[in-house]
């Protein structure tokens, strides 16, 4: 028998987070009609020039535990001036923008770059890249007060009794607090594992000033986005010891954000003795954007 086996690519992610951005420099295979080409091109003009276009997107908002979804409509009217924050949107949780994901995100696409780089087989057309990421905050054990932000989170649209505010400074979460007082922050024994690996670049004598007691976020010892720290104490010699951490990260751990990028629709895939010069230049194209995001 033949048949399609399907994966659902969001699958493992609570609140997903999916963007659809169609890939090349044409939107049509070398056989379609004069009809089919007129009618591809009227969509999207700048496809020719830009290498690729947003077909729709679902972002979810932290702030308002909603959703924003924009459709192809939106994506046609983008322009050269207009792309880089449009895409931006995507990425933006509707209170910071997430500079991990957008930093995950370059990484896979560079690598199906350097496939296409290397074959000389195929030639795609109207195919996509279908972009994944989790939206949602994890579960996270913040002493606030002596209550937990845990048990803080029946407070709607993402704000935390007395003006708290959660708030996300990549890799780490910042709790910023309106009250008066410190703000004790514990973070997971998956963290005491991590700083077990890096002894080197943090001395033991800081360890004190930080309370670790947060469940594992994951399997093993993964350093998670998910970690709260609180804003008292990133100053002094706290800061320093945990910018030494992610400097000295292993290139598997420091891509924390969980995202997922693959190609998807494979309708009008040709055979070719050449590389795919279109698609590999919509694919540059759009690093080139993404990166200009993560810079700015």
């Amino acid at each position: 028998d033949t048949y399609l086996k399907l994966e659902d690519v969001t699958r493992k992610f609570n609140k997903p987070c999916i963007m659809d951005v169609k890939i090349g420099q044409k939107s049509y295979d070398p056989y379609a009609s004069a009809e089919k080409i007129q009618q591809q091109v009227s969509k999207y003009p700048l496809m020719e020039e830009i290498g690729f276009l947003v077909l729709g997107m679902r972002v979810y908002h932290v702030s308002s535990d909603s959703y924003e979804t924009q459709n192809q409509h939106y994506g046609r009217s983008l322009t050269k001036e207009t792309v880089k924050d449009g895409i931006s949107k995507f990425f933006h949780s509707g209170c910071c923008l997430r500079k991990d994901v957008v930093a995950a995100s370059i990484q896979k696409i560079e690598k199906i770059l350097e496939w296409f780089e290397s074959q000389m087989q195929l030639n795609f057309y109207a195919s996509s890249l279908l972009f994944v990421y989790e939206g949602s905050c994890q579960a996270t054990a913040v002493r606030l007060s002596d209550v937990t932000l845990a048990e803080k989170r029946g407070v709607p649209k993402g704000l935390l009794s007395g003006g708290d505010v959660l708030e996300y400074n990549n890799n780490i979460h910042v709790i910023s607090s309106t009250e008066n007082g410190k703000i004790e922050a514990s973070v997971s024994k998956g963290l005491s594992k991590f700083y077990a690996l890096h002894k080197k670049a943090c001395s033991k004598r800081h360890h004190s000033q930080l309370s670790l007691t947060v469940e594992n976020l994951k399997q093993d010892n993964v350093w998670k986005s998910s970690t709260c720290i609180a804003r008292e104490h990133l100053n002094g010699n706290v800061l320093p010891q945990l910018e030494k951490v992610f400097y000295h990260m292993p290139a598997e751990t420091k891509e924390s954000a969980n995202v997922e990028v693959r190609m998807i629709d494979f309708a009008h895939v040709f055979p070719s003795n050449a590389k795919d010069e279109g698609y590999i230049y919509g694919l540059k194209n759009l690093i080139t954007v993404l990166q200009n995001i993560l810079d700015n």
